[in-house]
């Protein structure tokens, strides 16, 4: 069963929290988990007898060494999951749209939960907003190079193929970059800056690996 939620008042306003130190997901975007840890366990058994819906957020420890949680994370829903006989859950998860954790809530649970305010990113409820800002050409590019620098191959057909929304999000939340730069392409206020985030990060990759190159003489054919 899908869930297309048209307005942020559909979303639940307490969401159970998965913290994850550089995991990303984004709207409609896909993101794989094994879970194996016995209180997330129960937070996704929870889930999925709740609606589905769980928050992911990335975990950061302050000066006094407390382990807080970044101020925006993304809802996501439980798209398909699968037992092992070993107890684990194999769980992907769906991304609907990304909240600002409004204030961690003292609960009972064995796991983290939060209110969510939505409001500042109602309109990730809007497929491809932004899209046609984008710098396709950029994204492909670095792509290209980056997959040649490391001798790694891609599915060009299916890459090329996909909308802007799904080639960039796709793209950030497989990325190889740290913490920060995850959270900074989460928090990112278009679809076209996401993307030139990672075109600036895969850029400096690059010249690490000794490549160099731009869109206009680079690119995908």
């Amino acid at each position: 069963m899908s869930f297309d939620p048209e307005m942020i008042s559909e979303l639940p306003e307490t969401v159970p929290v998965f913290p994850l130190e550089g995991v990303l997901l984004l709207p409609r975007g896909q993101l794989p988990l094994n879970i194996f840890e016995p209180r997330y366990l129960q937070m996704f058994e929870d889930a999925l007898a709740k609606g589905r819906l769980i928050g992911l957020v990335q975990p950061y420890d302050d000066e006094g060494g407390a382990d807080k949680l970044q101020r925006v994370g993304c809802l996501g829903r439980i798209s398909s999951f699968s037992e092992t006989d070993d107890g684990r859950m194999v769980i992907s998860l769906t991304g609907v749209a990304r909240f600002e954790v409004a204030e961690e809530l003292n609960v009972l649970t064995p796991y983290r939960q939060i209110r969510a305010d939505y409001r500042p990113y109602e309109s990730d409820l809007i497929a491809d907003v932004g899209s046609i800002d984008v710098n396709r050409e950029g994204v492909l590019d670095v792509l290209k190079r980056y997959l040649e620098a490391n001798g790694m191959s891609a599915d060009w057909p299916a890459i090329e193929s996909s909308n802007n929304e799904a080639l960039v999000n796709s793209l950030c939340i497989i990325s190889p970059y740290g913490a920060q730069e995850k959270q900074a392409m989460l928090e990112a206020a278009t679809l076209a800056e996401r993307a030139e985030i990672l075109i600036a990060l895969t850029e400096m990759v690059l010249a690490q690996l000794g490549q160099s190159g731009g869109a206009n003489d680079n690119a995908v054919q």
